[in-house]
């Protein structure tokens, strides 16, 4: 199941939007915001978004673009603190999620959420691969036998690195011990409960340990995160494993075409049901708040991001990825959510093989046409 069309919009062109895109092919039209004193007596639906601050998506924290028929109380609130709170107590309406928890949360009995084609945070994970310097690990078949930490087994940058890994360097998924716990702060636990296959062997640290300072003492050899630990830094005992990483990512991309997910955007069920409108509303929303960031990047008079060299990183980003880099909806897609179900169901996550639109709401499958 998928999603299609954008929203209330101040942008201007959609690059190249494929036909699934939320503001199909050619230009995305025109529209004025909505001001607070427009609506008058209108009713509108109050609904609560928790999702981080993103360039991405501060048009909809900014409330430059809304959501038609929607009150968006957008809560800004880091990934950790967004996905614990959604999973553990559904305290939302509409939250970011990770991909790989959304997944899994496909196999409870009640199913509590559904998706849109949202893809808020992509990223390339090589550069996440952090080793101690003794370990002994100079390349990544070296991982074998080795005790590795990640903070959750279960989290999303985990499950590509062990796919990238099993796929690219021949390095198997039980090929290494696990340990779990808080990467910073003691007493971080799965936010979702696991059902490992017996060769797949994951173990808790101790309470008053951290991953950082294991990695920092040599406690364990290698760790899969996506935060960059504190005990990477200059002159410490922790490198990365692949240290030209964008050398590395970029060579991933022009040989599979994957730019991979890390992750979406889930309604709860129960939001949806009683008003399943809101699903395609709240995509064509989120499309039009990506439209506004591929405009500022196009800005030269003055540049919107804190990059010196940003006009010539966007150029090369464009002439390597497309116009639409960083592509919502299904078909565009499809590549990359393939291999990470694959990845999901190989690593004893999913208990069967999921198929990309089996995650998300049937509205936005197709889109009208005029």
């Amino acid at each position: 199941m998928s999603l299609g069309d954008a929203s209330k919009t101040r942008g201007a062109r959609r690059p190249h939007a494929a036909a699934d895109s939320p503001v199909g092919p050619g230009r995305c039209r025109r529209q004025r915001s909505v001001d607070a004193r427009d609506l008058g007596n209108v009713s509108t639906l109050r609904l609560t978004l928790a999702c981080w601050n993103y360039d991405r998506t501060r048009a909809l924290l900014e409330a430059r673009i809304r959501p038609d028929g929607i009150d968006l109380n957008y809560l800004s609130l880091p990934v950790e603190e967004t996905f614990f709170r959604m999973l553990r107590h559904r305290e939302f309406d509409v939250a970011e999620m990770s991909l790989s928890s959304y997944v899994m949360s496909l196999f409870r009995p009640d199913r509590p959420f559904v998706a849109i084609p949202v893809f808020p945070s992509r990223s390339f994970r090589h550069s996440c691969i952090y080793v101690h310097t003794a370990s002994g690990i100079q390349e990544p078949k070296d991982l074998i036998g080795k005790r590795v930490g990640t903070p959750e087994y279960q989290m999303t940058a985990a499950v590509w690195i062990r796919g990238i890994l099993a796929d690219e360097y021949a390095v198997p998924v039980n090929s290494v011990d696990y340990f779990t716990g808080g990467e910073e702060e003691p007493g971080r636990p799965e936010k979702l409960a696991l059902d490992l296959p017996p060769d797949i062997r994951v173990e808790r640290i101790g309470p008053g340990h951290t991953l950082s300072a294991m990695l920092a003492r040599g406690d364990i050899d290698a760790l899969y995160t996506a935060r960059m630990p504190s005990s990477f830094r200059p002159g410490g005992g922790v490198r990365r494993l692949f240290e030209d990483f964008a050398t590395v990512e970029r060579d991933y991309y022009r040989r599979t075409g994957i730019f991979p997910i890390m992750h979406t955007v889930v309604i709860r069920r129960d939001v949806y049901e009683r008003d399943r409108w809101v699903a395609r509303s709240l995509f064509k929303a989120f499309a039009a708040a990506q439209q506004e960031t591929y405009d500022d990047l196009s800005q030269t008079a003055a540049l919107k991001t804190m990059l010196p060299w940003l006009t010539a990183h966007v150029e090369e980003v464009r002439r390597e990825m497309g116009e639409d880099f960083w592509p919502y909806g299904i078909e565009r897609n499809r590549s990359a959510l393939s291999m990470f179900l694959r990845y999901s169901y190989e690593q004893g996550l999913a208990k069967e093989l999921v198929e990309p639109d089996q995650l998300f709401v049937p509205e936005t499958l197709e889109s009208f046409k005029i």
